[in-house]
């Protein structure tokens, strides 16, 4: 699995952020940040190997709809063998609207992502952000991850000011140095 994931590092940078996948840490402190208890509706972006996926699928309350967005075919193989109940689509966080539509989802409640948001262009961000709020409504929560030695680019110091400009509150977790390489969480609601 460490070799699908650097390989894919290698030859896609712009769909894969790292050379690992999260670690269990990082990924708890990614789930822990959301109130699952009132979440009818939630997504993952990104689950790439699935490091967090199982968390997710554990936290999701009975009868609440929960599925998956990826658009890289060989983590799509790998996600279909390990989860085989998981809902996936193999397709890009920018169609989120007609993904929530096909499911009847009505909106969602919870977007947990492991996108490479800063290895994205501008334009990426935005249209996955714009799409993203067609679903999600007042309230809604959105967490994903960045690495800490990325804050000094501009693209994550740009990620960092969309999320301010989308959201009423960001937040920004503790280092979760059990990571490779150090990464934090950004916790947002709508």
């Amino acid at each position: 699995m460490r070799t699908k994931f650097l390989r894919n590092y290698v030859f896609k940078p712009n769909q894969v952020g790292a050379v690992t996948p999260s670690s269990r840490y990082l990924c708890r402190m990614i789930v822990d940040g959301f109130d699952w208890k009132t979440a009818k509706y939630a997504v993952e972006y990104g689950p790439g190997t699935g490091a967090a996926t199982p968390m997710i699928m554990q936290a999701v309350q009975p009868g609440a709809k929960f599925f998956a967005v990826e658009r890289n075919p060989d983590f799509c193989q790998l996600l279909r063998k390990k989860f085989p109940s998981l809902d996936l689509a193999e397709d890009s966080a920018v169609n989120i609207v007609e993904l929530c539509k096909q499911r009847e989802i009505p909106h969602l409640d919870a977007v947990v992502s492991g996108l490479p948001w800063a290895s994205f262009p501008e334009s990426l961000q935005i249209e996955i952000l714009d799409a993203m709020m067609d679903v999600l409504p007042p309230g809604g929560q959105f967490a994903t991850f960045a690495y800490l030695q990325g804050l000094l680019l501009p693209a994550a110091k740009r990620f960092r000011k969309q999320l301010d400009r989308y959201f009423s509150k960001t937040e920004m977790s503790p280092t979760v140095w059990r990571n490779l390489p150090p990464a934090f969480v950004y916790r947002c609601v709508r």
